[in-house]
């Protein structure tokens, strides 16, 4: 499994309250969270966000509150997959739980500008930049979260699997 798309480069902290905001936690529908994803750190992302485009940032991404509004805004909009030095373990377990990709890789952040053309190999974890030609080699998923990743979520890989 791959993922292939342009950069949205974002910093530190990027806490769930600006992925989505909590005024339109009022909704579960994930096409009208994803019309507001990242709005209050990027107000153009939600019109310039393309399927497969990739987010990359530095460390503790997804920090703050526990809501799962916020992996499922970043994939309803289009993001194939979240690069970052680190994410906060709640966010890394919703986005795994729901079907979003995600990818630790340090070296990678460093090396990775916003507008870049980046892919992801999901089986090996290289991630290779390919606006600047480098290549980097990230934590692949181990197979069981490859499984539950390509089912689309949890819920999804519990049903198939009975």
């Amino acid at each position: 499994m791959k993922a292939n798309g342009k950069v949205f480069r974002y910093g530190d902290n990027v806490d769930t309250d600006v992925i989505i905001p909590a005024r339109y936690l009022n909704t579960s529908d994930p096409k009208e969270l994803a019309a507001h994803c990242m709005e209050d750190i990027d107000d153009t992302f939600a019109s310039k966000v393309k399927a497969s485009d990739i987010i990359v940032a530095d460390k503790n991404f997804g920090c703050g509150s526990s809501r799962e509004h916020a992996p499922i805004s970043i994939k309803e909009s289009g993001i194939s997959c979240v690069i970052a030095k680190t994410f906060a373990r709640i966010f890394y377990r919703n986005a795994i739980n729901i079907g979003l990709p995600i990818l630790e890789c340090p070296e990678a952040v460093e090396n990775i500008n916003a507008g870049d053309q980046v892919e992801v190999d999901f089986n090996t974890g290289i991630i290779k930049n390919l606006t600047s030609g480098k290549e980097f080699q990230g934590e692949p998923f181990p197979e069981f979260m490859q499984k539950i990743i390509n089912s689309n979520g949890l819920v999804e890989y519990i049903k198939n699997k009975n």
